[in-house]
């Protein structure tokens, strides 16, 4: 605020001499003059915010022109007080009236740029939450279905692993469909990769297994729902579910200064390095985190010789 006022005060001044003859005093009054107004006009906007916030959208803007109008005939009207030579070649009234008229017109472009800034971030706000709820029902209906046939299988034979993997399954949909604007921690993100890992064993078997790799104190930090779990089910059902002899996961999750990075990695059949079949979920992941983290947020894929790992990584302080 301080320099855009301080931009327009210099045209203001240009406008009213010369290159040649830069007028240095209307410059530096102006200046003084204007740094005023805008500076305690936010002040007065800065404390009323609680209030303005519970007005209609006509009624707060109403209400911060009268803010802008008053800051700007006291402030005028001091200034004719203190320095009445400045403004000899104008009425004191017509003066006043002056500045009003040009804080007015200053105050509603102002005021209009925050409005169209705020619709922009409820747009992107929206757009975050609409790709958050795709990815919450990109639960594979196939993984349901697997899911629930070996349940069925489990419950004449291990009626204890199949009650416990309903009630794994019902915590999982149950965290995967909650709706909430704040974030979860890596400790909760954590516990939905065990969840849905614990029952793709009920399918795999022993050809799944999973290594944690978790530094500690690291499961308090803030993390977005559904980021990693989304990681985690690429791995199982484009690398361990379609190798016969299964494979290894390795989910690790670290700080990296105020960086939280996390790496799911999986081997990958044939020994290729393919990401055929993963983009659609790692953009999901990748735009969301920009979205809330900011373009210093992201994720990377790293495929090689058997294996395909994805790395993400984010500072929570950065929450736009």
């Amino acid at each position: 605020m301080v320099l855009l006022s301080e931009l327009m005060v210099l045209v203001f001044t240009l406008a009213h001499s010369s290159l040649l003859q830069f007028d240095w005093n209307l410059l530096a009054f102006s200046s003084l003059l204007v740094q005023w107004v805008v500076l305690v006009s936010a002040l007065f906007l800065c404390a009323s915010r609680s209030y303005l916030n519970r007005l209609s959208l006509p009624l707060a803007s109403a209400a911060s022109f009268a803010v802008v109008a008053l800051v700007t005939t006291g402030v005028g009207l001091l200034s004719l007080e203190l320095f009445p030579w400045l403004f000899a070649t104008d009425g004191r009234w017509m003066w006043l009236l002056r500045n009003l008229l040009v804080s007015g017109v200053l105050a509603g472009i102002v005021l209009r740029y925050f409005y169209l800034q705020q619709q922009l971030r409820l747009r992107e706000q929206l757009e975050s939450r609409a790709r958050l709820d795709s990815l919450r029902a990109r639960i594979r209906p196939h993984f349901l279905f697997n899911t629930l046939n070996s349940i069925a299988s489990l419950i004449v034979s291990r009626p204890e692993a199949a009650e416990q993997a309903v009630e794994d399954l019902a915590e999982l949909f149950r965290a995967s469909l909650k709706e909430s604007e704040a974030d979860t921690s890596v400790a909760d993100e954590l516990r939905m990769c065990e969840l849905y890992l614990g029952i793709e064993q009920l399918r795999l078997g022993e050809r799944l297994e999973v290594e944690w790799q978790v530094e500690e104190g690291v499961g308090a930090a803030p993390m977005p729902s559904l980021v990693l779990q989304p990681l985690v089910e690429n791995a199982v059902y484009h690398g361990v579910a379609q190798i016969p002899a299964g494979g290894r996961i390795l989910v690790a999750v670290r700080r990296e200064g105020e960086r939280v990075c996390a790496v799911v990695e999986n081997p990958v059949p044939g020994g290729g390095a393919s990401a055929s079949g993963h983009r659609i979920g790692l953009d999901n992941v990748a735009q969301r985190l920009q979205a809330i983290y900011g373009g210093d947020a992201g994720l990377s894929v790293h495929p090689g010789p058997g294996f395909f790992r994805v790395e993400l990584a984010y500072e929570p302080g950065q929450r736009l």
